[in-house]
């Protein structure tokens, strides 16, 4: 991980606190019969593999979802759409479809309906996520040994079923506030919020909090009017400066539940002793709570495979403090995301085995500046040496759904590499020199000159029912990574 220097930072998983909710003690036998579960069907022929598919809000969590979709399906019909992925299962891949719904009370992420979008006319970006939703795909597979034909014979070829996972971005960065006490997360986020251009979008919550008493009374007016400061400041953060780490995520994103009173918390420079800290503090223990009971235990412990999406290009574009803000939002989740495998994984089978970092939006710049892409998002998230129990991690630059082609633009007489496709506003065709990519942090006076706002472009419209798939770059070798040893 690195600093706001760029140095490199250890990242350590945080020592739990007696004063921190804790997982449940039926967690460990749960591993337990989820990991015989998984060695049950593996025996069978019928492997199971979770990938999470996470990231910083705006990355392209859902974009890249419906196109891993429409690929594979379309991979299984015989499309020559993963290549790399094809290559790592030795061209055993035969067929995929869609496992249908049974009876989950998850919501099903709606490839369908975003796939729709697509061949719209003209075409659409699929709508973000706003909750968590889940997808499966069976992908059937010709045996690659003499024990897996004569099982085939018998049961019928074998089948990975891939188990998807969709959701909103800001709740991502929840997942580092487990490892905090109320004070600690108080302390650290005023911290953050008193920095640079943050000061300024919070000044109207700092100097709410600021002017209350030590030992301020837990009125409700009190209350809200905090939370309603702090939620503005947080969405000016994120719409208009364009930082990542803010939390709690989802007073940004509440999801389909709506407001509720447990989130109504928010730093206090004092939050030790008081009326108004301990209301704070007993609503920031029961979010928590809620986090961990309804998403971090029944969903990350039970993934195998993680793709972390950084929209690396937009920080960079943003300014050194939404860069240094991504870099650290950066750190603090990679801390919280099991990076490595402990004695009870290895004994129950679970935890994550393999993790992909992809930059996103690679198709914004040219051919020659994505290696620089994939430098910088190894520097973002470092490169230390895996340990012998660490997942295997792999750094990739990928256009989930690629909407430009390369192009020369002319500036003051010089030819420069650049990328031409169909602006989403107004429809017209453009050639866009996004300038230099380093292929790493910058230095210091990269940040003097005027930053880029990098257009939106039309994605391309998909033709018929989607079987010949969608054009990307670099699904298919991030996939690879990630779940080809499987296949």
């Amino acid at each position: 991980m690195r600093d706001r220097r760029g140095w490199a930072l250890a990242v350590p998983t945080p020592r739990r606190r007696p004063d921190l909710p804790t997982p449940s003690l039926l967690v460990p036998f749960e591993d337990a019969l989820a990991g015989a579960g998984d060695l049950m069907r593996a025996l069978a022929g019928r492997d199971r593999v979770r990938l999470a598919v996470t990231g910083l809000s705006r990355a392209g969590k859902t974009v890249f979802l419906t196109s891993l979709v429409a690929n594979l399906l379309a991979a299984g019909q015989g499309a020559r759409t993963l290549p790399a992925l094809e290559a790592a299962a030795g061209g055993r891949l035969r067929r995929v479809r869609l496992v249908p719904a049974e009876t989950q009370a998850t919501p099903r992420f709606d490839a369908t309906g975003h796939l729709l979008a697509l061949a719209a006319d003209p075409p659409r970006w699929p709508a973000r996520t706003d909750d968590l939703s889940t997808l499966e795909l069976a992908l059937e597979l010709e045996p690659r040994t003499m024990l897996g034909q004569a099982r085939a014979a018998f049961a019928g070829p074998r089948r990975v079923t891939l188990e998807l996972l969709d959701y909103p971005g800001e709740w991502l960065l929840d997942l580092p506030m487990l490892g905090q006490s109320w004070p600690d997360w108080s302390r650290a986020t005023l911290a953050r919020l008193r920095r640079g251009k943050r000061a300024e979008a919070a000044a109207g919550f700092l100097g709410f909090v600021d002017a209350l008493p030590a030992k301020a009374p837990a009125e409700e007016a009190i209350a809200r009017q905090g939370f309603a400061l702090y939620r503005e400041a947080l969405l000016t953060c994120r719409d208009r400066l364009g930082f990542r780490f803010l939390q709690p995520g989802r007073v940004l994103n509440p999801g389909p539940r709506g407001d509720a009173p447990l989130l109504w918390f928010f730093p206090l420079p004092h939050p030790e002793g008081g009326p108004l800290a301990d209301l704070m503090a007993r609503r920031h223990a029961a979010y928590l709570e809620d986090a961990r009971a309804g998403f971090f235990d029944p969903f990350f412990r039970r993934f195998h495979r993680q793709a972390v999406l950084v929209d690396a290009l937009g920080a960079l574009h943003a300014g050194e403090e939404a860069f240094d803000d991504t870099a650290e939002a950066l750190a603090a989740v990679s801390g919280s995301l099991r990076g490595g495998l402990g004695l009870l994984d290895l004994l129950t089978g679970q935890g994550v085995r393999r993790v992909g970092f992809a930059a996103t939006k690679a198709d914004h710049v040219p051919a020659r500046a994505r290696e620089s892409l994939v430098g910088l998002l190894g520097d973002l998230v470092g490169r230390d040496p895996a340990g012998p129990l660490d997942a295997a991690t792999s750094v990739h630059a990928i256009a989930a759904i690629r909407c430009t082609e390369d192009a020369v633009a002319t500036l003051e007489g010089r030819p420069f590499a650049a990328v031409r496709g169909v602006l989403l506003d107004g429809g017209r065709s453009a050639t866009v020199y996004a300038g230099e990519v380093p292929p790493r942090r910058p230095a210091p006076d990269f940040w003097e000159h005027a930053f880029f706002e990098m257009p939106v472009f039309q994605p391309p419209r998909l033709v018929g029912d989607g079987a010949a798939g969608i054009p990307h770059l670099g699904l298919d070798a991030l996939l690879a990574a990630l779940i080809g040893d499987l296949l």
